[in-house]
């Protein structure tokens, strides 16, 4: 117990989870709107869309997570000099939350065509006989009835995000949950066992109430036939 309290009294752990969790809620958002866009593009009439939001999606399902991290510091960064203010840390924390946005946004889009495959095919034929173009199909009767159907592996991908974002190291983001255990280790390796522990048991806090709202709104959104 005089471990475990020495431990959170010289290391902000705390700190660290709550910068993996804004990693996180800023890359959800940004990945579902990439990834909406991303399904349109791939349900669309214009043939050299969908073949774009493809191979996006077969490029960045295939790319390591790590190979991303690395091109957002050394390449974007480093070499082409992009760039969101004069402060490191705030240049990498939103390096990592692009690379982290681009990737998941694969993912999102692979969620939302699973719902939309369980949309009848009746209900888009409905809207073209009702006079409804494209835009208004998909919006309006489409999407929201993807969305519901989506729940469950929208909710595995954002589960996904959140262990994901532990890779924030490789953007150099040095206050993360990741870095901070291997430091914390570096320095108490005898205490190897309970640092383990403590960010197992912290990362389980966070990931199972995820799990148990999306069980709940995919019973409760479920579309019945």
């Amino acid at each position: 117990m005089q471990s475990l309290i020495s431990l959170f009294s010289q290391y902000n752990i705390l700190g660290a989870f709550l910068v993996n969790i804004e990693l996180t809620l800023w890359s959800a958002l940004f990945s579902t709107i990439l990834g909406v866009l991303l399904v349109m593009m791939r349900i669309s009439p214009i043939s050299s869309m969908r073949f774009v939001a493809g191979a996006y999606v077969e490029l960045f399902k295939n790319l390591p997570l790590t190979i991303i991290m690395v091109f957002m510091v050394l390449g974007a960064y480093g070499q082409l000099k992009l760039g969101f203010s004069d402060t490191f840390a705030t240049n990498f924390f939103w390096l990592a939350v692009t690379g982290l946005s681009l990737y998941t946004a694969a993912f999102v889009c692979e969620s939302l065509r699973s719902g939309i495959n369980t949309v009848p095919l009746g209900q888009a034929e409905a809207a073209r006989a009702l006079g409804l173009g494209f835009m208004q199909s998909a919006t309006e009767i489409i999407l929201p009835q993807a969305f519901r159907g989506s729940v469950a592996p929208l909710g595995n991908t954002f589960i996904a995000l959140l262990k994901n974002s532990t890779v924030a190291a490789a953007a150099s983001v040095a206050t993360e949950t990741s870095t901070m255990m291997s430091e914390m280790i570096e320095y108490h390796a005898d205490l190897i066992v309970l640092i383990f522990l403590i960010f197992a048991f912290g990362y389980v806090i966070l990931i199972i109430p995820i799990g148990v709202l999306t069980t709940y709104l995919s019973n409760k959104l479920a579309v019945r036939r």
